[in-house]
């Protein structure tokens, strides 16, 4: 059943949360070998702060989804819950749970590239922000240490960025460390992917939108590339470089603004684009601001569908879609408020 008032959703999203990092089973390691004594994947060894949850990064965007939950709705979780998940990332983001964590990443410099590496610093610096668990603190910020200096080093290297709606997607990954290493003081990482971004981003034009979806997206890389973009431009500059790259987002047959279908909501890739709905709710609401009139309300309205679509999904579909889902639903509610919805 989906909740239905703000407290029943959100503790619904962190019932989910501590069910799904509490699964151990199934578990995609994703783990590359350095030699024959190198081949220990049980999650929990290979990982202790971030398993469960079906693989890594979705290990840690769900604990950063837990502890935003913590920070802004501990009233809404009741006692139960809110303890329940609480204990739950005391036991995981320990200092040395994070040592460990980092000197995975620090040894497999690619591992998680980029998509982890950005949830990663996301949920540090959502840690620091807060204010809540010194532990979670040295924990989450040992390993955006790493993740800073791993990205640092990779984007000079990087001559192309990747452009596809799955875990690659440079522009997503890109946005949300930007945002991320602003609140950690890494100014340096920041300046790095601005100019990035500036690099491969600022003179695109006229998107074929229409060519979206492909099958197993949860992205969609229009709308990825434009929150980068929105993120990195002075807002005088952004305005009418998103009306180049996007000249028809907002209008009724603007293919962004559709519902993708999905027919196997037990398959891990078609649940894909369950997610797609949430990612372009809250893009779509996250760019509204800049589109004129009708087009600002068409976008609007369209993100409200996406997520009516999908809500169910985030709390009661097959673990394909749980073990995910409440990270995009947030970003999609904060992206609501922050448009005045």
């Amino acid at each position: 059943m989906t909740p239905g008032t703000t407290k029943e959703r959100h503790r619904a999203w962190a019932q989910t949360v501590v069910d799904v990092l509490e699964t151990p089973w199934p578990w995609g390691s994703g783990h590359w070998s350095l030699g024959p004594d190198d081949c220990e994947v049980t999650p929990h060894r290979l990982h202790p702060a971030f398993h469960g949850s079906v693989d890594w990064h979705s290990s840690v965007h769900m604990q950063w989804s837990g502890v935003r939950l913590l920070a802004e709705h501990a009233e809404q979780l009741g006692p139960e819950v809110g303890e329940r998940l609480r204990r739950l990332l005391d036991e995981r983001l320990t200092p040395e749970h994070g040592r460990v964590e980092a000197d995975y990443l620090r040894a497999r410099p690619s591992y998680e590239r980029p998509y982890g590496w950005a949830w990663a610093a996301m949920l540090a610096a959502t840690v620091r922000d807060v204010g809540i668990g010194a532990s979670w603190r040295a924990a989450t910020g040992a390993v955006a240490e790493v993740v800073a200096d791993n990205l640092a080093a990779w984007l000079p290297r990087v001559a192309h960025p990747v452009r596809h709606g799955v875990h690659a997607n440079t522009a997503l990954a890109l946005a949300l460390a930007y945002d991320a290493f602003g609140r950690l003081d890494r100014d340096d990482v920041a300046g790095a992917i601005e100019a990035r971004a500036r690099e491969w981003f600022l003179y695109d034009r006229d998107y074929p939108a229409r060519w979206e979806p492909s099958g197993e997206d949860f992205l969609s890389p229009a709308l990825c590339e434009a929150e980068l973009m929105r993120r990195v431009l002075p807002e005088a500059d952004f305005g009418p470089w998103l009306a180049d790259f996007l000249p028809g987002l907002g209008e009724p047959d603007d293919p962004l603004l559709g519902r993708p279908e999905v027919r196997d909501p037990t398959d891990g890739k078609s649940v894909h684009l369950f997610g797609l709905s949430l990612s372009r709710a809250w893009l779509l609401r996250s760019l509204s601001r800049h589109l004129p009139g009708e087009r600002r309300v068409h976008a609007l309205a369209a993100a409200e569908r996406q997520v009516a679509a999908v809500e169910e999904q985030i709390v009661a579909g097959d673990l394909m879609a749980t073990h995910w889902l409440v990270s995009f639903a947030l970003l999609a509610e904060d992206a609501l408020a922050q448009a005045g919805g």
